[in-house]
């Protein structure tokens, strides 16, 4: 059986972002020789992580929020971290993946989201000071990193649909627990997230959307690079 990636998100054609997901997988299948398949997985369907994802490789927690079941695509993302599966969060994913390290791996029980939780006395997702809806910007990539090697270049030109980032109050905690911040843009704000390749085979999070290359026809760097992590384990299997 090919493997299955869980598209976690609540979908809507409307959403540019949803759109040019299938057609990002499609293109890195057809580029690396891949043979996967994917699945929505709405967050009202997500109840016991482990149950529910059990059938899945890999998770790609996708851009629109607020989520509907916030905690259920928190509990996604924790599952794929711990049972190391490829992850890959785009914008809201992103975010997400924040929260979840911080109350799981950071110590930061009460980190939250601004957007559903304004009030919030531990915000790691917080208003960015520029609204990034609907704007393109440069991003430069620390060596040695995962999004590197990915693109195999330092710099990269991407595209945002997005109001909300990372705190940067709270950026330490979570670098002393681990999490690796290796992308920012021209002003020096963080827009990639990642675990170090020891930590786990492949945990990226991209503030920026970068699935939205499929439209224009050209393969995400970052989605090959995901194809191809989910489809090292079973080659090492076929090849036993």
């Amino acid at each position: 059986m090919n493997p299955l990636i869980a598209l976690v998100g609540d979908f809507s054609p409307v959403v540019t972002a949803h759109r040019a997901i299938p057609r990002a997988l499609e293109l890195a299948q057809a580029e690396t020789g891949a043979a996967i398949a994917w699945r929505w997985v709405h967050t009202r369907d997500i109840h016991e992580a482990g149950r529910d994802l059990a059938a899945f490789a890999a998770v790609w927690s996708v851009p629109a929020s607020p989520y509907e079941n916030m905690d259920g695509a928190l509990a996604a993302i924790r599952w794929v971290r711990e049972t190391k599966r490829p992850f890959l969060g785009t914008c809201g994913g992103f975010q997400l993946a924040l929260i979840e390290f911080a109350r799981n791996v950071a110590g930061l029980a009460a980190a939250d989201h601004a957007e559903t939780n304004p009030t919030g006395d531990t915000l790691v997702a917080a208003p960015l000071a520029c609204s990034l809806v609907e704007q393109t910007g440069s991003i430069r990539f620390m060596p040695g990193s995962l999004i590197r090697d990915a693109y195999g270049r330092d710099t990269a030109s991407e595209g945002y649909h997005c109001s909300y980032g990372l705190n940067s109050a709270h950026r330490a905690a979570l670098e002393r627990a681990g999490l690796r911040f290796t992308a920012f843009d021209d002003a020096g704000e963080v827009r990639v997230a990642e675990l170090p390749v020891a930590v786990h085979p492949f945990f990226a999070g991209t503030l920026f959307q970068p699935e939205r290359a499929a439209l224009r026809g050209a393969t995400p760097p970052l989605v090959r690079a995901f194809v191809r992590a989910i489809m090292a384990p079973h080659a090492k299997i076929a090849r036993r």
